[in-house]
């Protein structure tokens, strides 16, 4: 991102990274790679107050700039924002009292641009889960940025959650077609097709583009492939873009200090 349109955000923007919940990572991967750069950038704007406010707004022609459309393209960005309220996130985990939850939510509840600003809104019960901070990724957008390949950002994204513990564990060969968004195919049920256009390309991206290195491991049933895991590594050459998004500085007494003041986060 340009100086001096960096030097235009304010609060979390500035950042420049996002944390993305389990829920939100395991979104359908049919969007495209500029609607999930979008989706991104609008819960980077909305992070520090997704739950205490029930809308957000951001300048759309920033919004643009900051995605890779025009910044004057309102119609490629008003069909992106459809596609948002129109996909929906799943989630399927373990609540605060340990319990098996599952739930669904639109993306995003509503969105609307007025006077140049993109003003937008999430379910509350998808905008607890994008906040909550016990299971999240870092996705950094100077990372997100690099990429140009839908497939290979959303490999990114499922895989850069479990760089700690070191892979992915093994997903069904339906859930991963479901990830990569090409479930419902004909074409990708052959896994020598899903192998060859998808796999092979968004790993090579992957290991090229980011701050992550990762290897993919099969598991056959008889002669069918019936799992795959993506074994994950820092990237030494790629590490410098791994920004820190300001958790340490929160640390600190002077960030303390400030909030005791009334100062707030962003």
């Amino acid at each position: 991102m340009s100086s001096i349109l960096h030097d235009k955000l304010t609060g979390a923007l500035r950042r420049q990274s996002v944390k993305k919940n389990v829920a939100a990572i395991h979104v359908s991967g049919k969007l495209t790679l500029l609607q999930r750069k979008l989706s991104n950038v609008l819960l980077l704007n909305a992070y520090d107050t997704l739950v205490t406010r029930n809308k957000h707004q951001i300048d759309a022609r920033t919004l643009c700039m900051m995605v890779g459309y025009n910044s004057n393209d309102m119609d490629t960005l008003k069909q992106s924002l459809r596609s948002l309220a129109e996909t929906t996130a799943e989630w399927d985990m373990l609540d605060a009292n340990g319990r098996q939850e599952w739930g669904v939510s639109a993306l995003l509840s509503y969105a609307k641009l007025s006077a140049g600003v993109c003003e937008y809104a999430y379910s509350p019960a998808l905008a607890e889960k994008l906040h909550d901070p016990k299971v999240f990724a870092l996705i950094n957008l100077n990372i997100q940025r690099r990429f140009t390949s839908g497939h290979a950002l959303a490999l990114y994204e499922n895989c850069y959650r479990f760089l700690r513990t070191g892979s992915t564990g093994w997903w069904p060969i339906d859930l991963f077609r479901r990830l990569m968004g090409v479930d419902g195919s004909v074409y990708y049920e052959s896994f020598k097709h899903l192998n060859a256009k998808i796999i092979k390309p968004a790993v090579a991206e992957v290991n090229k583009t980011s701050n992550i290195l990762i290897t993919p491991e099969l598991h056959k049933l008889g002669r069918q492939v019936s799992e795959i895991r993506f074994l994950i590594k820092e990237n030494p050459q790629l590490a410098m873009l791994d920004i820190d998004d300001g958790e340490g500085l929160r640390q600190g007494p002077v960030y303390t200090a400030l909030m005791e003041f009334g100062v707030s986060d962003r």
